[in-house]
């Protein structure tokens, strides 16, 4: 019995002590707790709340019964799913553009932040930043409407491939044209943007690192190779452990303003195929499977990437 009080006067004592030590943290820290207010609310009421609303997936929701009352069916909306047609087309489509977007677009920005960090006139830096930020902040209704004139048969792109001897084609009405048009565009749509984040790495690098590879003879390839890459590399992995996090999760707003009948067999993935199915036909508890689906995938992705991340490079989120 006195060994059961003292753990009890433990428990209650390390509660105390830790309750007044976040009171003093939040005193001493009353302003940056303040700052951080409205984000924390943001996920609480956007994305934690809501979660609740993944039940969906199990029942047959009717919106006249309500939620709650809506008839549970288990597991039948995944085995819909699983043995619908679709279901290994638009896998295929989606790890075929997600992949081709890691391969391609992943490195664009850090190859991109390290061209600008080693230019001379800051001048010049900046002029070809705010350049390449720009095309983040075009709306992407925009975005797809230049995207589509660009490879009309009469476009820009056309005009090019005319030059270079090729046949002039309306190259969105060709399957084997759609996924490179979509890396290429989504690169030149946010590279600049995505490099801010490896720049602020770059800047951190202690300048005294350059200084003992310019001592022990090292020029500015090898010193980008052996102090400013291994400078940024944490950040890097941190950027890539996110992305592969995120791998299933292609917009299904730019492939809809994008795809047409003769692309869907190659541009279908699960983001457009859950906006058709809950939207378009309705089938709420369906398409809440199909993203729950997919929200599972993309979270054993970022598990798994983290975990390797850690064992490899000692580096990861937590």
């Amino acid at each position: 019995m006195i060994i059961k009080k003292e753990k009890t006067m433990n428990t209650k004592s390390q509660f105390y002590y830790s309750r007044s030590i976040v009171w003093k943290d939040f005193r001493v820290n009353r302003s940056l707790y303040l700052m951080a207010l409205p984000a924390v609310l943001y996920y609480i009421l956007f994305h934690y709340f809501p979660m609740y609303g993944a039940l969906i997936a199990f029942k047959s929701y009717q919106p006249y019964l309500g939620f709650l009352k809506s008839s549970f069916v288990g597991l039948d909306n995944f085995k819909q799913f699983f043995n619908s047609p679709y279901f290994s087309v638009i896998l295929v489509n989606t790890f075929r553009i997600s992949l081709s977007t890691l391969l391609f677009g992943f490195p664009a920005p850090i190859i991109l932040a390290l061209l600008i960090n080693e230019m001379q006139h800051r001048w010049y830096a900046k002029l070809v930043q705010n350049i390449l930020y720009m095309p983040h902040f075009i709306s992407l209704v925009v975005i797809c409407g230049m995207i589509k004139t660009f490879t009309l048969d009469s476009g820009v792109v056309n005009n090019i491939r005319v030059f270079l001897g090729l046949e002039a084609k309306s190259l969105l009405n060709y399957p084997e044209y759609f996924v490179p048009i979509y890396v290429i565009s989504d690169i030149w749509q946010h590279a600049g943007w995505s490099s801010i984040i490896y720049l602020a790495a770059l800047s951190n690098i202690d300048s005294e690192l350059y200084e003992a590879a310019m001592i022990d003879g090292a020029n500015r390839f090898k010193q980008t190779i052996y102090v400013t890459i291994p400078g940024i590399i944490p950040t890097v992995v941190i950027m890539l452990i996110l992305r592969i996090g995120g791998l299933l999760n292609v917009g299904h707003e730019k492939i809809i303003l994008l795809y047409n009948d003769s692309v869907m067999s190659v541009a279908d993935v699960i983001s457009t195929y859950v906006y058709r199915k809950g939207l378009i036909d309705q089938s709420w508890s369906f398409s809440a499977a199909v993203g729950l689906f997919n929200s599972v995938i993309n979270f054993m992705f970022l598990i798994a990437t983290n975990y390797i991340s850690k064992k490899a490079t000692d580096v990861g989120l937590w």
